[in-house]
């Protein structure tokens, strides 16, 4: 409500068949055992993946915002935290026309970096899952890594043009600061990356307030 009064329109984005009111309809190849950015994996054509559909939703969307009010030149700006921050910044790649973006811990960040950390549990747990059904002797896994670069932001990363506000918890387990860091390093835009010592896969304080001032 803070953006609404001062005079921001907001849209926010409800992804597909992830507990809010829109449908995932399938129609991929593979499991649907558990989890979003394994769904499709399995799919001969990767631009079938989920997570892929949901991203070019973000564009879609961005889209939308850009032709909303009276003036001609709408500025559009994207925002999330973790899953959010991860397609905040997707958005921005895929839509050239962002002029800010705030990514807050984000997610869909260098796969298997994390996985080699060992910290595939929580958020990935589904990738786990998938290894111990399908290849549980990871005879496939550097295919499957290569698969899930479809749709790991560090690869979308160099396209974003607009301004890049990064925050991130130095203690993040779940979306480790050297996996957010990859899709960060890439970006050639203009960006300032602001470090939690204490935090984790959390909201601090003051991130709200440094979000507003920064989209402002």
């Amino acid at each position: 409500m803070q953006y609404v009064s001062l005079g921001f329109d907001v849209m926010a984005m409800d992804c597909r068949g992830q507990g809010g009111r829109s449908q995932d309809v399938g129609g991929v190849l593979g499991t649907t055992y558990s989890g979003h950015f394994i769904r499709g994996l399995d799919d001969p054509d990767p631009h079938r993946m989920l997570m892929h559909q949901i991203m070019l939703d973000t564009a879609r969307l961005a889209r939308i915002a850009s032709g909303m009010g009276s003036g001609k030149n709408v500025s559009v700006s994207a925002f999330g935290a973790s899953q959010g921050g991860g397609l905040a910044l997707a958005c921005a790649a895929l839509f050239p026309d962002m002029k800010k973006v705030v990514a807050i811990c984000p997610f869909l960040c260098d796969y298997q970096r994390v996985w080699e950390m060992d910290l595939g549990d929580t958020a990935y747990a589904e990738l786990r899952e998938y290894f111990k059904m399908f290849d549980p002797r990871h005879e496939r896994e550097k295919e499957i890594f290569t698969r899930l670069g479809y749709i790991d932001v560090q690869h979308l990363a160099p396209r974003i043009r607009g301004k890049v506000l990064l925050m991130t918890g130095q203690m993040d387990t779940t979306c480790p600061p050297s996996a957010q860091y990859a899709a960060y390093n890439r970006i050639c835009a203009p960006k300032q990356a602001l470090l939690y010592p204490d935090y984790g896969h959390e909201v601090a304080t003051d991130m709200e307030d440094m979000a507003l001032r920064f989209l402002i």
